[in-house]
C-alpha cells in the first residue's frame, strides 16, 4: 500500500513550494493532489492543464450537476458520471507522477462535494501508487472536511512567526478531536527562517526537518512561469527539501 504524505500550514509558508520538489525525488509511480483552490501545483510543476486538456475535480462536478439539472445525463447515474470523468477527463498522467486538481469550487456551497470525490478516490487508488502527496490549502478548515483520515507523514510547513507556532498546536488538537490520524508529525521551516527561529522550533519538542533554503534563482522560475523541476538538483533548495526527505526516512542520501 502506498505511504499518504500530506504538506499543509498557513497561507504562504512554501507548502506546494515543498510539494513539488519533494516530488522530483520521491520514487515514482506518486499521486499528486492539489486541494488548494489557487490551483499553483500544476503551474510550479509545468503543467499547463488546459492545453493538456484536464479538467479539475470541481469543473467535472459542476458538469455533472448542470446536466442532471438539464436533463442532459443519459442514462449513466451520477456517480458513475463523475468515476468516468476523473479517470477520463480529471486525471493528468505524467512519466513519474499522476496528477488530481481539485481547482475553483464552481458549485453552490462549501467545498464538501469536491472533497468527498478526492477523498473517495484516494482508497481506489493507493495500491497503485509508491506515494500519495496531498498539496493543502491554507489554514485548516480542509482538516475538517476529512479529505484523507490516515496520514503516514504529516509536513507541517511553517514560517517564522507565533502564529505558525500556534498552528502547530491547532493543527494536533483538530486532527485529535475529529480523528485524523499520522504516524509522523514533522516540521518544516521556509526560506525566512534564522538560527534564532529555528532553536524556537526544537524546542517545541516536535520533530524539526530543517528548513527549505533560501534560493534566488526559485523565486526567479516562480517569477517567469518556469517548471521548479527544472531547477538544478544541487540548487539550495532542491538540495534542503532532498535532506528533509532524507532525514524523514523516504529517500535514501
Amino acid at each position: 500500500m502506498g505511504k499518504k504524505l500530506v504538506s499543509t500550514g498557513r497561507g504562504g509558508t512554501g507548502k506546494t513550494t515543498f510539494t513539488t520538489l519533494a516530488s522530483r525525488f520521491l520514487p515514482p509511480p506518486m499521486f499528486l493532489i492539489d486541494l488548494d483552490p489557487d490551483q499553483s501545483l500544476a503551474e510550479m510543476l509545468g503543467i499547463n492543464l488546459k492545453n493538456e486538456g484536464i479538467r479539475t475535480v470541481s469543473e467535472a462536478l459542476y458538469d455533472v450537476i448542470t446536466a442532471r439539472r438539464d436533463g442532459t445525463g443519459g442514462t449513466m447515474s451520477v456517480q458513475d458520471r463523475i468515476e468516468f470523468m476523473l479517470n477520463s477527463q480529471c486525471l493528468y498522467e505524467g512519466r513519474n507522477f499522476d496528477l488530481f486538481v481539485l481547482g475553483t469550487k464552481l458549485t453552490e456551497g462549501c467545498y464538501c462535494a469536491p472533497d468527498a470525490i478526492v477523498s473517495g478516490a484516494i482508497p481506489k487508488v493507493i495500491n497503485s501508487y509508491q506515494y500519495v502527496m496531498i498539496d493543502s490549502p491554507a489554514g485548516l478548515e480542509h482538516l475538517n472536511r476529512e479529505v484523507v483520515t490516515d496520514i503516514d507523514d504529516l509536513f507541517v510547513i511553517i514560517d517564522p512567526s507565533s502564529k505558525s507556532l500556534k498552528h502547530i498546536e491547532r493543527i494536533k488538537d483538530i486532527t485529535a478531536a475529529i480523528g485524523i490520524t499520522y504516524n509522523h508529525f514533522y516540521l518544516v521551516g521556509n526560506f525566512r527562517f534564522n538560527e534564532e527561529a529555528k532553536k524556537r522550533l526544537q524546542d517545541t519538542g516536535e520533530i524539526y526537518l530543517g528548513n527549505i533554503a533560501y534560493d534566488p534563482q526559485l523565486a526567479q522560475y516562480n517569477l517567469s512561469g518556469k517548471s521548479l523541476l527544472d531547477l538544478p538538483v544541487d540548487s539550495p533548495a532542491c538540495a534542503s527539501v532532498k535532506e528533509i526527505l532524507t532525514k524523514a526516512g523516504l529517500i535514501k542520501q
